[in-house]
């Protein structure tokens, strides 16, 4: 081997070792800005809790000392979660940025408060369909044959179930214009791939909520139209990025 091909390879060796690095250091970045929203959801689990159990008439009930510190890493993790969201969309955004030029940086940089926007957009409409539509079919199949009770683990580790996905899928359209802004995704791409999508999109409708078609339904609309407003997001993002090229080579 060549001095100019070991120099070459040194480089290249340097630069994949700084991009570890960076990524690294971006990770320990993100875990730290999650721990200390973390401590801060701790200290305020008693006021998170009573706001997510005002809209139930029954009382939680306890059976173990595990079930109280579940509640409260439960807790503190929702909120630590939806608070390093737009942490997380920044960091990403700053591992990409050097191979961006500057308009592209500027409009990316645009989509991170969205990102928390939509993920506590996700999370509210999860909550609403699960009390007002998911929790009431269940407690209407009781029918008077059972002595209702829930322990708090249980409640809320369905109520998580239900709308968590929510939150995560509706970052879809923040998504869909943050790859299609570098260039990864196209229109073409997603309405070529819509009906696998929507295929994907029932299937998480079915799997969080009870076995009932209407609520299947009603739980799946609305994912599909998130799908259908990506696709369009994404082809405004992409004629822009189109038109800016075209400006350029006539240039």
């Amino acid at each position: 081997m060549s001095e100019s091909e070991e120099h070459i390879n040194g480089e290249k060796e340097m630069n994949f070792g700084g991009h570890l690095t960076e990524l690294r250091n971006r990770l320990i970045v993100t875990a730290i800005v999650f721990v200390l929203f973390f401590i801060v959801g701790f200290l305020n689990v008693k006021s998170i809790y009573t706001f997510f159990v005002n809209d139930i008439d029954m009382q939680l009930t306890v059976i173990s000392p595990a079930e109280i510190v579940w509640i409260y890493f439960s807790m503190a993790g929702l909120i630590a979660l939806a608070a390093t969201i737009p942490i997380i969309a920044y960091q990403l955004w700053a591992f990409v940025s050097p191979a961006l030029t500057p308009k592209e940086k500027r409009v990316s940089l645009a989509y991170i408060p969205g990102s928390l926007i939509l993920f506590v957009l996700g999370l509210v409409f999860g909550y609403i369909v699960f009390i007002k539509l998911i929790f009431p079919f269940l407690l209407s199949l009781n029918d008077g044959m059972f002595n209702v009770m829930f322990t708090v683990e249980r409640y809320f580790g369905f109520l998580l179930k239900i709308t968590t996905p929510f939150a995560f899928l509706f970052e879809l359209p923040i998504l869909t214009m943050f790859l299609t802004s570098l260039g990864i995704l196209t229109p073409a791409f997603m309405v070529k791939n819509r009906k696998y999508a929507y295929f994907v999109l029932i299937v998480i409708g079915v799997l969080i909520t009870p076995p009932d078609f209407v609520l299947q339904i009603v739980v799946a609309i609305p994912l599909i139209i998130i799908y259908e407003i990506s696709i369009q997001l994404c082809k405004v993002v992409y004629k822009k990025k189109q038109a800016q090229h075209e400006a350029f080579m006539n240039e």
